[in-house]
């Protein structure tokens, strides 16, 4: 397990080695930046539907289902993600790989626990306004880097075979680093400001989750998961320079309380244990106060988050031992977003459809490789907006043993 482990590493680290951002959307200029999905691959290939206890797959949406584990689970993923960026006038392309999650989760008879670490959100956004060609005119360059992450630590307690409950506690943490350049046409010296913020915070999440049996072959799966309103304080520096000067200006920090809403997320579905299940998933956020000085703007509003998704997977026999094509999991999910961020009177929407598969490493093995493509559009090139149309390809490892068991010897 732990060359397993080793192994699963360094594969992700070569494979995101060379990402520089997590993100090239525009939007993330706003807020935090672009909010990741922070849940794992399996579940992400689904739309993000989780409803099933699983005993093998690690769930770090909702921790109750971390009571649900039958063997030490670790898994660890990364995507490889493509955009194209489209106004009314023209289209860019981007691409980037990024590092998605780092998970651990250990049964302990009705306990199970998880810790990990997980990006929140990016910013990589680089923005240019020219017009170089006009004597007197202002051109400007804006561009941003950075993000947010967090650690988490939670228990899960099965309260009875059917029914469990959980709660983490996350410590989140990052910077955000913005530039903007301005240059007026005929003059010489252009001038520089850079933002700086340090992020930090703590947050905590609970959720329950309860399955039945409808018939001999069918289960009823639910869960429900609750994350309070946090707070994210931002210390803020700036520095203002303009070209040949030696002695920039630098201002006085300064500390803001970003303030992160609460969600909601409930998802219900059916299906036949280690066969097959269609579930739904509707997720509500608050309203937050995620604006620092530095990208606030007079057009821009937020408003609640919604998120509504479905999703399933299908297992064609998973004991079968004469055909491994049988052994894996295909996995489908659509997905709804209102991302809570309206701008020139546009609510920025994003619409997508993911497809997955995994892939078991091995007879008698649960440990397995996960892919995933994910495509979809996100905002609108209406109101001097920008579309993204996206396609991603994520990869994951996840490998399953048993810790803290006694070798027997006859």
């Amino acid at each position: 397990m732990i060359k397993k482990i080793i192994v699963s590493a360094c594969l992700l680290i070569s494979f995101v080695s060379f990402a520089q951002q997590g993100t090239a959307s525009p939007y993330s200029f706003f807020g935090i930046g672009d909010v990741r999905f922070k849940g794992t691959l399996e579940n992400r290939s689904m739309a993000g539907v989780v409803v099933e206890q699983d005993s093998i797959h690690l769930n770090i949406e909702n921790p109750a289902s971390y009571a649900s584990l039958g063997q030490t689970t670790f898994t660890v993923g990364g995507t490889f993600a493509t955009s194209v960026l489209k106004t009314s006038e023209k289209s860019e392309k981007a691409q980037r790989t990024t590092f998605d999650y780092l998970a651990v989760g250990i049964p302990m008879g009705k306990f199970g626990a998880a810790f990990g670490l997980i990006p929140v959100s990016s910013v990589g956004y680089k923005i240019q306004n020219d017009n170089t060609a006009t004597e007197g005119a202002t051109s400007t360059q804006l561009q941003g880097t950075g993000g947010v992450n967090k650690v988490f630590f939670g228990l899960g307690y099965k309260i009875k075979k059917n029914w469990t409950v959980g709660a983490d506690a996350q410590y989140n943490f990052g910077k955000i680093t913005t530039t903007s350049l301005e240059l007026v046409t005929g003059v010489q010296n252009a001038t520089k400001e850079t933002n700086a913020s340090e992020l930090s915070g703590v947050s905590f999440n609970i959720g329950t989750m309860y399955q039945t049996k409808i018939d001999k072959k069918l289960s009823l799966f639910t869960s429900l998961s609750y994350s309070f309103a946090s707070t994210l304080n931002s210390v803020n520096t700036r520095i203002i320079a303009v070209d040949g000067d030696p002695d920039p200006y630098t201002a006085p920090s300064s500390n803001v309380d970003l303030k992160l809403p609460n969600k909601v997320t409930f998802a219900a579905g059916i299906g036949q244990e280690r066969k097959w299940l269609v579930g739904t998933s509707m997720s509500f956020q608050g309203n937050g106060q995620l604006a620092n000085y530095y990208n606030s703007a007079d057009n821009v509003r937020y408003e609640k988050y919604q998120k509504y998704a479905v999703g399933g997977y299908y297992i064609p026999n998973y004991a079968s031992f004469t055909s491994y094509m049988s052994r894996i999991t295909y996995r489908a999910g659509l997905k709804y977003e209102k991302i809570g961020l309206i701008i020139n009177n546009e609510s920025i929407n994003d619409v997508g459809m993911n497809l997955g598969a995994g892939i078991p490493l091995g007879n008698g093995s649960f440990s397995n490789v996960n892919v995933g493509l994910e495509f979809g559009k996100r905002g609108t090139v209406a109101s001097n907006l920008v579309q993204e149309n996206y396609f991603n390809f994520s990869l994951s490892f996840s490998f399953n043993d048993r810790w803290f068991v006694k070798s027997k010897f006859n």
